[in-house]
């Protein structure tokens, strides 16, 4: 695959449910990180960052065993990418601006306790 193809491929991914680049583009935007900055965390360069982007995400009983495959494919620290990983499931978003949805969550349920009635 040429480096351009890759390219475009890495940023389709954003935008796609289950693959590895929708969960970096939700990192990227919790850390206020580049995707070099991403890369360095990840160990490993970008041209690498772009392949494991297009890859399925790990979940299930198997998670564990799902990075470490990843890990060892493209030469990764599971550590570092199962951090990630968790990161980004803890935050419970499936939108690369959970920020945002988070900020307007807390802001709604803030005017619906001040719109409650006292009790």
């Amino acid at each position: 695959m040429s480096v351009e193809l890759l390219d475009y491929a890495a940023k389709r991914s954003a935008t796609e449910p289950g693959l590895l680049g929708q969960v970096f583009a939700i990192y990227q935007s919790l850390e206020d990180c580049t995707r070099d900055a991403l890369a360095e965390e990840l160990g490993c360069d970008e041209q690498t960052l772009n392949r494991l982007s297009l890859c399925r995400r790990p979940s299930g009983d198997a998670f564990a065993e799902q990075v470490k495959l990843l890990c060892g494919r493209f030469g990764l620290e599971p550590f570092a990418l199962a951090n990630v990983l968790r990161q980004v499931e803890i935050m419970g978003s499936d939108s690369p601006t959970p920020r945002a949805t988070a900020t307007l969550q807390l802001a709604a349920l803030d005017k619906r306790k001040k719109d409650e009635p006292a009790s």
